[in-house]
């Protein structure tokens, strides 16, 4: 039998490019990777060891981890973790089992200096409700010699005291994490979990939105139940695209919602993140796996009489996942990136929206695992790469043929040929997965009942920024508002031929922009954590390019926003010579004017080496906060363009100015981890380093009116020529220098804090919930 081959790594972990026998790795002392899985019994807080076979030849007949093994070259993390288990224990468990807890880096030498052990070990962690009886256990008498459990602070003291009965790890160094993260998720106060929770979801002003149904036909009421019908199915492929353990963790938090106060609390918060990861804290897990979902399965092992077969709990990791749903767990941006380089055919498809990235292997394991080792040979003939594309219409096909069927059948009742066109456009590219015709026809939408349902924007992917999330907004069209926004789709052209920016990197072919003012009915999807005010769609460039964009602005709620949050911080946060300056109008029309300037600057672009490319593929995960710190900047300078060319009131100079200020300690609160707070930490940090934005002895701001005009210009600048160049480095440098927390930012934020202002709203929606009842 061959030897087993290993990837050679550096010393931080990336691969070489080379493989090597795994004998000559560990006599040479490379640096390679391998895997450590920890199965942990919750009801008895105990760890499963295993006894090393005396024919091992490295620390022989010695009590270790539950199973471990090398990663081949070639294989993945979470594939080799889950085949390990089942080749030394005869476990057969799913991925969501699986938590991935931390990277270990080993580095010993043993056995005289003839096994040198350089390794990064991916480090998961399993967790039972009860022990696996021993007799359940199939062990592979080539590794494993016996199993046993033992309480996790026993094994902890036998390490510190380095028994010689056990391999040795060091327990006050990285390895001492395994046992830090038992202790801190089964020794929790309850009361003060409970009181976190109580603080964290007081953030959140609770808010009824409610639309004037006047003007709405008897058949698109009809049509407006299906609608609301088909958004809780974008709830469902949303969880789903967070993370693959996440749908079932919502319906357990849900199930069990009741049972404590603490549990009432979990479901609550969850409700508004959507994920056991808050929005409003960078992202930090507010659940463990200790909250999460029981499963049972019985064939998981051999079967024991008297025993019902093994309970686990589907995991996620504490630290939420860049690529999200959308990419492998174990997949890191250099495999991606090798792969998507050799690809002919499928290179855009590989950076496209519409789409998941697979293992092979991943699908190759499954039929191992059911012993059908034909289809395993079958399913790898012809595949160089582990990497493939599967397209949303099949993964998550049976959502997505139950939502075109309700979509039909509103488009069947409607009264508005323009929505019935969307809607039974938008039933094809559900089953088709080709969005372009019914993105067109959601751009053409005049109807008083307005729909947005689909995959559009990409902020979950922080891998790259390339995937899209689903998502639904239901509202009725605010006619007499619509008619007032006229002037600024009519301007986009007029706008991008004076952009700050050098007239080489403009564009000829901007297309008048509409915009459609609602008040919000329902929204489902990608909704969680900060509410949206508006939207600029489709993402997608072929139509960016060929049709331009459109926009929605969510009235109602811009309105709850401006009411329970802006201004209270205005009267905490804003001198009072200029706190009356702050108006609802011009933040709504600075709104309006951020969502038209994400239809002007560069999209498509040329490389300086003559190839065409688009800012999003170029600034990957860094796009979304460049984007929308473009967006609010240069609508900032396309407001005054406006004012001076008589098409606005002069009334809205100054207090603009100020209700950008007030409204840039609103959204840096929505955390820097999200695009917008980090958009705007950028923003705010400019024009304050510029002097146009001062800060006072009392703790409060102004701005100085002398200097905000050219700091405004300025950055509009600087942010639309590294789009235009698609500079990756200089994004990065821009938004590491300017993008964070900074003292002046602390200061106006602990002042929010101390008082209790909101940091945003959670809508409550009378009518769909009538409707979904």
């Amino acid at each position: 039998m061959a030897e087993e081959h290993l990837d050679v790594l550096t010393k931080s972990g990336h691969k070489t490019g080379i493989s090597k026998p795994r004998g000559d790795v560990h006599r040479d002392g490379d640096y390679h990777r391998a895997v450590h899985m920890w199965i942990f019994a919750e009801n008895t807080q105990q760890l499963l060891l295993q006894r090393r076979a005396d024919c091992k030849d490295s620390w022989p007949g010695l009590w270790d981890i539950s199973s471990a093994g090398h990663i081949s070259a070639g294989d993945s993390s979470l594939v080799t973790a889950r085949r390990e288990l089942q080749e030394e224990l005869g476990i057969v468990l799913p991925k969501d089992a699986f938590e991935m807890i931390f990277i270990f880096l080993q580095e010993c030498v043993i056995n005289d200096g003839k096994y040198i052990n350089n390794e990064f070990n991916d480090v998961y962690f399993v967790t039972t409700l009860d022990p696996i009886p021993l007799e359940a256990f199939s062990l592979q008498e080539s590794e494993v010699s016996a199993v046993k459990y033992i309480s996790y602070g026993e094994y902890r003291s036998l390490l510190a005291k380095e028994d010689p009965d056990y391999v040795p790890y060091d327990v006050n160094g990285q390895y001492g994490r395994l046992f830090d993260i038992i202790e801190q998720r089964y020794k929790e106060n309850t009361v003060a979990r409970s009181l976190a929770l109580q603080k964290q979801l007081r953030r959140y002003a609770s808010v009824s939105l409610n639309a004037e149904l006047t003007g709405v036909t008897d058949a698109d009421r009809e049509a407006l139940v299906l609608l609301v019908k088909a958004a809780t199915i974008m709830d469902e492929i949303f969880n789903l695209q967070v993370w693959y353990s996440n749908p079932v963790l919502r319906d357990w938090l849900e199930e069990h919602g009741d049972a404590s106060e603490l549990d009432k609390l979990k479901w609550m918060y969850y409700v508004i993140n959507k994920s056991p990861w808050s929005c409003l804290d960078e992202d930090e897990a507010f659940l463990t796996t200790a909250d999460s979902a029981i499963k049972l399965l019985p064939e998981a092992t051999q079967q024991v009489t008297g025993w019902k077969g093994l309970e686990y709990r589907a995991a996620f990791p504490m630290l939420k996942p860049p690529g999200a749903n959308f990419y492998p767990p174990d997949m890191d941006k250099k495999e991606f990136e090798l792969w998507k380089d050799s690809l002919t055919k499928d290179k855009q498809d590989a950076t496209g929206f519409f789409n998941v990235i697979k293992r092979h292997s991943e699908f190759g394991l499954e039929l191992f695992l059911s012993n059908d080792r034909a289809d395993v040979t079958n399913h790898f003939v012809d595949s160089t790469h582990d990497l493939c594309i599967v397209p949303f219409s099949q993964e998550y096909k049976p959502f997505l043929k139950k939502a075109a069927e309700l979509l039909c059948k509103a488009g069947d009742l409607t009264s508005s040929s323009s929505l019935k066109r969307l809607l039974h456009s938008k039933a094809n590219a559900f089953l088709s997965n080709d969005y372009y015709d019914s993105d067109i026809a959601w751009m053409e939408l005049d109807s008083k009942l307005d729909v947005t349902i689909g995959p559009y924007e990409t902020y979950e992917d922080a891998l790259f920024g390339y995937k899209a999330t689903f998502e639904a907004f239901i509202g009725v069209r605010d006619d007499k508002a619509t008619a007032q926004l006229k002037l600024f789709g009519d301007n986009l052209r007029i706008l991008e031929q004076n952009l700050p920016m050098d007239s080489i990197y403009k564009s000829e072919d901007v297309i008048a922009a509409p915009i459609r003012v609602i008040q919000l009915l329902y929204n489902a999807g990608d909704v969680k954590g900060p509410q949206t005010v508006a939207f600029n769609l489709p993402n997608d460039e072929r139509i960016v390019n060929d049709r331009g964009t459109s926009m929605v602005m969510l009235k109602n709620v811009s309105e709850a926003k401006f009411k329970h949050i802006l201004q209270p911080i205005s009267d905490v946060c804003i001198t009072k010579e200029q706190r009356e300056l702050v108006d609802f109008e011009s933040f709504f029309t600075h709104t309006i004017c951020h969502e038209c300037c994400h239809g002007i600057g560069p999209h498509t672009i040329t490389l300086p080496n003559g190839q065409k490319s688009t800012v999003r593929l170029e600034l990957q995960e860094l796009h979304s906060a460049l984007e929308e710190a473009k967006a609010d900047i240069v609508g900032l300078w396309a407001l005054r363009f406006l004012i001076c060319q008589d098409l606005l009131s002069k009334s809205l100079l100054k207090s603009m100015y100020i209700s950008f200020l007030a409204g840039c300690f609103r959204s840096v609160r929505f955390g820097l981890q999200e695009a917008h707070g980090k958009g705007q930490a950028l923003q705010f940090n400019w024009l304050y380093d510029k002097g146009a934005f001062i800060l006072h002895s009392d703790k409060t701001f102004s701005v100085d009116f002398s200097r905000v005009e050219g700091a405004v210009e300025s950055l509009s600048r600087e942010i639309l020529t590294i789009q235009a160049k698609g500079d990756k480095e200089a994004a990065n440098l821009l938004l590491q220098k300017y993008g964070k927390m900074t003292q002046p930012l602390k200061i106006a934020l602990q002042k929010l804090e101390k008082i209790q202002v909101p940091v945003d709203i959670a809508p409550i929606f009378p009518i769909a919930n009538k409707i979904l009842e």
